[in-house]
């Protein structure tokens, strides 16, 4: 009697560690996957970033070319966006992203397609709904940062990447 009223403490031991064990396990699991779904919501749709660049191109190329009395080239075409580093900052008084990575593009018809390294900030809308592409405008005379901003498609209507 002492050998199964043992076992059996034993037992009823092991299976209330297990049961413990597993609840924390899918605690951690599920608050895992909440804070996942916070930070995935916070960035941007891939076609916002495509968008973002091709934009950023776009304006990079118009300075260059009014600078040297250029007509522009062509629209870009942007593809292939690999994140390698996101993280939060202050856009005047709003919310945004600093997000840097590599992407490839090319101009119009060009055959030449392009790996280049980015970094480009956006800055969210009120609601989390919408992205502006944000560009530094130079620091401001209490040495914050100024910034202008570009609106950019809600969806991919407009698409400049082609």
């Amino acid at each position: 009697m002492t050998l199964e009223w043992t076992l059996s403490g034993t037992l009823g031991r092991i299976w209330r560690w297990t049961q413990r064990s597993l609840t924390l396990a899918i605690l951690a699991v599920v608050v895992a996957l909440g804070l996942t779904a916070c930070v995935a919501a916070s960035a941007p749709p891939q076609g916002t970033l495509l968008n973002a660049l091709a934009l950023q191109i776009q304006l990079t190329q118009a300075d260059v070319a009014r600078a040297l009395s250029l007509d522009s080239v062509g629209l870009p075409v942007v593809s292939r966006v690999r994140v390698e580093q996101q993280e939060p900052v202050a856009i005047g008084p709003n919310k945004g992203l600093r997000i840097a990575g590599r992407f490839d593009w090319r101009l119009g018809k060009d055959p030449f397609r392009v790996d280049a390294p980015f970094e480009i900030f956006l800055e969210q809308g009120a609601r989390g709904e919408s992205w502006r592409l944000a560009r530094p405008a130079g620091p401001a005379p209490e040495g914050e940062q100024e910034w202008l901003t570009y609106p950019l498609p809600l969806r991919n209507s407009g698409n400049p990447t082609g």
